[in-house]
């Protein structure tokens, strides 16, 4: 069996909870270097893997098959090209990059090196939007004639992570948790033909955007967007209307938090909602109007991990290809000219 040696670009949170733990259980890859400026953490839970002190030493390690980009928004760009050019595939966190232009170099670099670029769209293999995946595919709703998709939290205080609270490039919610329900937006629905948004900052004293609501618009469907600092009281994550009945679903998925708790991603059980979560559907089955409680698909970011394997060694499809990640940005730039001009922007 092929092993492809990888090196994460940090080893944040990022790095050791979402993308180390899924290397080490998947036996196609090998933890083979973090790139660690300071703190040298990564050898006391990996004590097999190379430290190094620089970006550039890391990548002119040839062992080096593919590079996790895992570091702030603002150093995608670079150290995606960086590490393409250096001849390795590359994995890119979200946001994919600050904007759109930056994603189209990406993928121009990474056809001409012939080498893969993927996108860290795990919120794919949710649990939610599994689920809501297989209730729109089933067809029980109808038309679809409107969804909300919500991604809020209750955070007053700023996060301890300086570079998500300073006014940098990439910075602020809109980059942050943008990704996690624009990409659902697009791949249950497609791209929108113009999009009105609001961006703002909400809590005191912040400097960074913490709230946006966009509204993405269709031929004969409108999808709104949005997330917030400032939500207490969470609302469905997912709320699809049809001409056939309504669909909702909180926001459950248990990974990320078993992930934090140090469980190994594959074990029994894993991303399996309490079904106290289940979803609601509210439809006519052609005889009578039934609420259904609907338990979430188990939910499970592994796919990503085997599926980017599968491209470089097999390749087949890449799970989230580089085009997926460009769309992404092509509505996060939608959504700033929006608020920047207060108009409605329409999309090419």
């Amino acid at each position: 069996m092929k092993i492809i040696s990888t090196a994460l670009c940090s080893f944040g949170m990022s790095g050791s909870v979402f993308h180390a733990p899924f290397i080490k259980a998947n036996p196609g890859f090998a933890l083979y270097a973090v790139y660690e400026r300071s703190e040298k953490k990564a050898r006391d839970i990996y004590p097999d893997c190379v430290s190094f002190d620089t970006l550039d030493e890391m990548l002119a390690d040839t062992n080096i098959e593919l590079v996790v980009v895992n570091t702030p928004n603002y150093t995608h760009f670079d150290f995606a090209k960086k590490s393409l050019l250096a001849g390795k595939h590359v994995l890119v966190e979200k946001a994919f990059t600050v904007t759109a232009g930056e994603a189209r170099e990406l993928i121009k670099i990474a056809g001409e090196v012939n080498k893969i670029i993927c996108v860290y769209q795990n919120r794919r293999y949710d649990s939610d939007f599994k689920t809501v995946r297989k209730i729109l595919d089933s067809q029980k709703l109808g038309d679809i004639v409107e969804a909300e998709i919500h991604f809020d939290r209750y955070k007053l205080e700023p996060n301890s992570k300086k570079h998500k609270e300073t006014s940098l490039p990439g910075s602020g919610l809109l980059h942050d948790l943008g990704p996690h329900i624009i990409d659902p937006a697009i791949l249950l629905f497609g791209m929108p033909q113009t999009i009105s948004a609001s961006v703002r900052m909400i809590r005191p004293g912040s400097q960074v955007n913490d709230y946006f609501d966009a509204l993405l618009m269709y031929p004969k469907l409108n999808v709104r967007l949005k997330a917030s600092l400032i939500v207490k009281e969470v609302s469905p994550a997912y709320m699809l209307h049809g001409t056939n009945g309504s669909f909702l679903k909180m926001r459950a998925d248990l990974q990320e938090d078993n992930l934090k708790a140090g469980e190994i991603p594959g074990g029994e059980g894993w991303g399996k909602e309490d079904p106290v979560h289940s979803g609601l559907l509210n439809w006519y089955d052609g005889t009578q109007w039934k609420r259904d409680s609907i338990c979430a698909e188990p939910g499970n970011y592994m796919e990503l991990y085997q599926g980017l394997y599968d491209a470089i060694v097999h390749g087949t499809k890449v799970p989230v290809p580089g085009s997926d990640g460009l769309k992404v940005m092509e509505i996060i730039d939608a959504i700033v000219q929006s608020d920047i001009k207060k108009e409605m922007v329409r999309l090419a």
